[in-house]
């Protein structure tokens, strides 16, 4: 008898929405991957399968899966509708209020009643996307890090209408891919991007202002503060894109000049250097859009 999979559903193919689908294969789940760039659908299908092949090396924990049954769990689409068959939505779209409220307002037309929508977002509160839509009661942050497979926390936000029962299934998704969930509450940023995009954003000045090696800025993380990413290696990782953008929405909720993007960070992400998935940021990547064959060199 063929195995019946549950299938949840995986809107943004982009650099978190890709590891994500990888996690969730990885742990026995049949994933409807859906993104309009057929680039982004591919290298996420290459992040899947080397999830499948290097995932347990490095996070033992991590369920071994030959990397064709894992691509075998991806249904890649650029049709929305297709995660109609979802029982969950986790949703990774760009931190722009203006392309999520529209992407709610169409899940919220498209999925079946009881359908619950998992926010994957780095500043925009639960309780403004919930109120888009007809089902604020099954809106809720789940915060996935990046990678997610090799993480075991995941920062969950609780929106004001989030329902007990949206928050014990999202408790028993997440036990079942071995994370931990971490509550907080629901204002911009929570708690990890209110806190690092800060230093994100001064670490990015002191290269503006100093003329500093990002290598330089970097070790000082790892090395005294023991930190296995530097802030600017972390960047590249989530995109030059997503955290400027991450930056502009801070400032727009809290109107504190500490969250203005650096000049640098504009500069970069205008000339299309957004990190490892363009191959270069703040560091070189040898021309490699995912750092997969990492060559760095610095800006």
């Amino acid at each position: 008898m063929t195995e019946i999979k549950r299938t949840i559903g995986v809107l943004g193919a982009g650099a978190i929405g890709s590891t994500v689908c990888a996690d969730l294969v990885l742990h026995g789940f049949r994933v409807v991957l859906v993104d309009i760039d057929d680039t982004a659908l591919d290298r996420a299908r290459d992040v899947v399968v080397q999830a499948a092949r290097f995932g347990p090396m490095l996070r033992p924990a991590l369920p071994r899966t030959d990397p064709d049954d894992a691509l075998a769990a991806v249904v890649s689409s650029g049709d929305l509708s297709d995660l109609r068959t979802c029982e969950f939505v986790v949703e990774n779209v760009s931190e722009r209020w203006e392309v999520k409220e529209q992407v709610y307002r169409s899940l919220d037309r498209l999925l079946p009643p009881g359908v619950g929508i998992g926010v994957n977002t780095s500043s925009i509160g639960i309780g403004r996307l919930a109120a888009t839509t007809g089902r604020p009661d099954l809106v809720v942050g789940v915060h996935f890090m990046n990678p997610s497979y090799l993480k075991d926390t995941v920062e969950v936000m609780q929106g004001a209408d989030t329902s007990e029962a949206c928050m014990a299934y999202v408790h028993g998704l997440l036990g079942d891919l071995g994370k931990q969930a971490v509550v907080v509450g629901d204002f911009p940023g929570f708690v990890s991007n209110r806190i690092s995009h800060l230093f994100f954003n001064e670490a990015a000045r002191l290269i503006e202002d100093e003329g500093l090696d990002p290598a330089v800025v970097d070790t000082i993380f790892k090395k005294c503060f023991g930190h296995r990413m530097g802030p600017l290696e972390t960047v590249d990782l989530i995109g030059v894109d997503t955290v400027t953008l991450t930056l502009d929405s801070l400032y727009d909720s809290y109107k504190d000049p500490r969250f203005q993007a650096s000049g640098l960070l504009r500069s970069l992400m205008a000339d299309g250097r957004l990190g490892r998935k363009t191959g270069a940021g703040f560091y070189d990547y040898g021309g490699s859009p995912d750092g997969s064959t990492d060559t760095r060199t610095k800006a």
